[in-house]
Order: structure tokens, then sequence, then C-alpha cells
């Protein structure tokens, strides 16, 4: 680290980049590179020359295969800002998120793709995640979820067949494994819908993983609707939470979603009935407030 302050001190340096902490040393401490001991004093030389220096400086460091930074958590505590970038690595698509802002909110993502020359940011995200979505197809919804404070619209995919092995297989892409077991349950015994001996697949179009319980009812949807063999109205889209007693809650910002539903052309929402009375933006959506999942069946099929 020494000699890389001796090299910049004449520099008229803008930005500074350090890749990766972890390999960083420093000459006053006798301990290896990326130990701790190394790691804060390594951080905090770097930390008061960019106060002393007004220069903003990026540290990058290792993550481990739980997606957590490596080494001592004193890095997180020392830094102002810690960002992850992450990604499939099967899609051109990059979100780098806000764990941590001392100056700013953490309820904010980037959405960027890699193209020839490149990470180039992308405008208006709903459009490309749906631009490939097949038409009349049994198994697809589109929902509205929240990645911080923006609103996406992500297609949820969904395949239920027979199974022709004794232990049927769940398998989520995108939405947390246990949710497909509970929801699955709840479609049994509050529908009377049984999947038990059904092979389940659900995946969420694009490569993005979807958290927020909102997407409960576009999960049921899709499976309800791949179950059935019958495709959704393509100009629908749906949010809720669904519990265990079957009945459909409400959720956080629903006229956002229902604004970046509008934008993208979609005509229909089903949404809970808290949401619904509780909506108090002007839309030209047309509005199907439920109670339970028990309502789903007549207004989609």
């Amino acid at each position: 680290i020494e000699e890389l302050f001796d090299r910049i001190r004449d520099m008229k340096t803008d930005l500074l980049v350090v890749d990766s902490i972890q390999t960083t040393y420093t000459d006053t401490l006798p301990s290896a590179p990326g130990s701790v001991g190394q790691i804060r004093e390594v951080s905090g030389k770097i930390l008061r020359w960019a106060k002393e220096n007004n220069v903003p400086a990026f540290l990058i460091g290792h993550i481990t295969k739980e997606g957590s930074i490596a080494g001592p958590k004193i890095l997180e505590h020392l830094v102002d800002t810690v960002l992850y970038f992450e990604g499939d690595p099967s899609h051109t698509f990059r979100i780098i998120r806000a764990i941590k802002n001392r100056f700013g909110s953490t309820n904010e993502i980037g959405i960027f793709e890699m193209k020839e020359r490149g990470l180039s940011g992308v405008g208006n995200p709903s459009r490309i995640f749906l631009e490939e979505r097949p038409q009349n197809v049994s198994g697809s919804i589109v929902i509205p979820c929240l990645e911080g404070t923006r609103p996406l619209l992500l297609e949820m995919q969904a395949l239920v067949c027979p199974s022709p092995f004794g232990i049927p297989r769940r398998t989520a892409i995108g939405v947390d494994h246990n949710r497909i077991s509970l929801l699955v349950a709840v479609l049994a015994k509050r529908m009377g819908i049984e999947m038990g001996d059904q092979d389940i697949f659900v995946n969420v179009a694009g490569g993005l993983k979807v958290d927020e319980t909102a997407a409960d009812l576009g999960i049921v949807t899709a499976m309800v609707s791949s179950f059935l063999n019958k495709p959704v109205d393509p100009g629908i889209v749906v949010f809720g939470e669904v519990g265990l007693a079957g009945e459909v809650r409400g959720v956080i910002q629903p006229e956002t979603r229902i604004k970046e539903a509008e934008k993208m052309g979609f005509t229909q929402c089903i949404l809970s009935k808290s949401n619904f009375e509780g909506c108090r933006i002007q839309h030209n959506l047309r509005l199907h407030p439920i109670h339970s999942v028990m309502d789903l069946a007549d207004i989609l099929f």
C-alpha cells in the first residue's frame, strides 16, 4: 500500500480502485496479506487518504460461496458503502445492490446489461424481461415486483406434470423452494387441487431472484394454470401474499406496482381486497380484488 501511495502522490487522481483488498498489504505489519490485521490496517490507510484528498475509493473484495464478503467484518464497518454485484452467469443482466449506505438509501438497485463494449444501464428493465414472453401458453403470469423501491414486471413460469417416479420433484429457480411447498399445500387444502403426485418446476424468467411474498399469488396462478393446462389472459398481472388459510393479504406499495403495469400496457390486475381499498391513484386498469385463492378460478378461467 505504501508503494501505491508513492505512485499516486503526484498524480491528479479522480478515482482510486483497489483490486483486491485481500491481496494488498502494508510493510508495517509482519502478518500475511488477507489477515485480519492487514485488512484493518490497509483499509484504514486508504480511508484516511481518501478523506484527506477528497477522492472516492473503491475496494474490491472476494466473496465466499455463500455470497458474503470474505474475511473479517471489520472491513464492512470501516467503509461508507457496501455494494454487491449480482447476476446469473447464464444471463447478461447484472444488478448492483447496496447492502450498507451511510449517505443514502439501501432500497435502490442498478440494473445493467453486459454488451460488447462493457456494461450499459438498462432504462426499462420490465420491457426487456417480458419481450420474449410466450403467448397462449399455460403456466405463465406476470407479477409486478419491487427491487428496493424500483418496480419490475417479471414473468413467473410454472410447469406441473405427472411424476414418473415415486417421489415428485419440486424445483424452484429464482424463488424460495420452501415457499413452493407451502403454496402447494394451501392449494390442496383450500382449493382441492391436489398436486402431491406432480412434478412441479417454478422459474422466474430472466435469471432474477424474487424474495418478497408479493410473488405468492403469481406462483399460485402459474401452478394452477399449468395444472389445468389453461392459459391466463396475457393482459393480467397479479400480486399478493397468500396465507395458510388461503387468504390473500396486502403488500407494500400497491400503487407503484399498478402504475408500472399500466405503463407496460396491461389492462387487468388481481390483488388483495385490502390493497384495492387502499389504492388512491388514477389508473385505467380493471382491478379484481379477491379475499382468497378460491376466488382465482372464477376470474382467470
